[in-house]
């Protein structure tokens, strides 16, 4: 155990179940230990790192910035916020942004918007989630969630409702015009890596507009390129009223937005919300560079072509290992479903210097830089049939 483990263990609360290696530095898929080992990052910061490790813009951008402006408040305008307002309301199809610092903040925010937006127009009924799904550690956000996450945090907020994913028969059942929002994962993260069903999601699209109940769309952790789409609820041709988005936004700086419709972003008047750090022309600065990146580089297609290569080759390579019940995702997120705990065979994974996560108990979750090369992935993918060999 080094320094940093052993000052972790005396003052940090123990709150993570970490794996026992204090990470130095890195560089694409690439991070070593502080001991010079090498590992191959399949886990991507949990969805940050699309851009991977130290990308040579990101490292520009953040020099840039640094020498110039921090910080400000929100009380002054700042070019980098107001250019990457632009981008994201242009790539996201909606009208306008706020910016926050997280994915939680950015779902408070889209709870807090919904409400107002209810308010105005006469409604007073419930929020409805679906099973699995995971928005946030807030106590809001766990209440959206799923249940494991809420345990010893009574009295939880209430109106919130959970209902079966991918079930539109029991949302039909249950919504009504009162019904403020319905807010789902278009792919869910720590529920196991599961995509919502196409029709479900055309289907309650028309149902939201029957009923004036707003859509909106979780896409903190597989947005910004991951599944082969910009968001991913554009792989299904709908239109959300909210959209959230962080994690992966500046390249590792903490940034979070909400992307909203017009008629639904005006519910906020000045005053209703707002931040200390979100839209600083630091992260904002640092997200324009990443999002440049992503087009240059035509990283979104290549998370579609890197990500149908790693599924098939783990349908080919796992295909007769009687302990693997599903593989399933949407570009490079990606989970494997075993019948067994996931967690001993990460750890195995991680004795072999790959770096991946466990989901929902039995789930290995995949969400590898987008920059990961196909050879990579061949590594990734035969390590963990090796661990699945390994693993009792």
């Amino acid at each position: 155990m080094d320094k940093a483990q052993q000052l972790e263990k005396q003052y940090h609360f123990q709150v993570y179940n970490r794996l026992p290696v204090t990470l130095s530095h890195g560089k694409g898929a690439l991070v070593w230990d502080t001991e010079g080992n090498e590992y191959l990052d399949a886990f991507g910061g949990l969805a940050v790192n699309n851009l991977g490790h130290c990308h040579p813009k990101i490292v520009v951008a953040i020099k840039e910035q640094s020498e110039k402006l921090l910080h400000a408040s929100n009380f002054f305008y700042n070019e980098p916020q107001s250019l990457l307002a632009e981008k994201l309301a242009k790539v996201s199809g909606l009208d306008r942004v706020f910016f926050c610092n997280s994915g939680v903040e950015a779902m408070e925010a889209c709870v807090k918007l919904a409400r107002k937006w209810g308010k105005k127009h006469g409604k007073s009924g419930n929020f409805i989630t679906l099973n699995e799904g995971f928005h946030g550690r807030s106590l809001a956000t766990i209440a959206m969630g799923m249940p494991s996450y809420t345990e010893g945090f009574d009295p939880m907020p209430e109106g919130f409702e959970q209902l079966p994913f991918n079930d539109f028969e029991a949302l039909k059942a249950a919504a009504n015009e009162d019904t403020i929002a319905i807010a789902f994962e278009t792919i869910q993260g720590s529920g196991g890596v599961n995509v919502i069903d196409a029709e479900f999601i055309k289907k309650t699209r028309q149902l939201c507009d029957d009923l004036n109940i707003l859509m909106i769309i979780d896409e903190v952790q597989c947005g910004v390129g991951r599944s082969g789409k910009f968001y991913a609820y554009q792989h299904f041709d709908v239109m959300p009223d909210i959209v959230a988005s962080a994690k992966a936004l500046a390249g590792g700086v903490p940034i979070g937005a909400i992307m909203a419709k017009e008629e639904v972003a005006s519910a906020f008047g000045f005053g209703d919300h707002g931040t200390t750090f979100g839209g600083n022309p630091f992260a904002t600065h640092v997200a324009n560079a990443a999002l440049d990146a992503i087009e240059e580089e035509h990283l979104v297609e290549q998370a579609q072509e890197k990500g149908a290569f790693m599924m098939n080759l783990l349908k080919e390579k796992l295909s007769k290992n009687p302990s693997v019940k599903d593989i399933r995702g949407l570009g490079l997120m990606i989970g494997v479903e075993l019948d067994r705990p996931a967690r001993p065979v990460v750890d195995k994974m991680f004795e072999h210097k790959v770096l991946g996560n466990a989901a929902h108990g039995t789930v290995v979750r995949f969400l590898p830089p987008l920059v990961i090369t196909i050879e990579q992935i061949e590594r990734v993918v035969e390590v963990l049939v090796l661990a699945l060999e390994q693993t009792p």
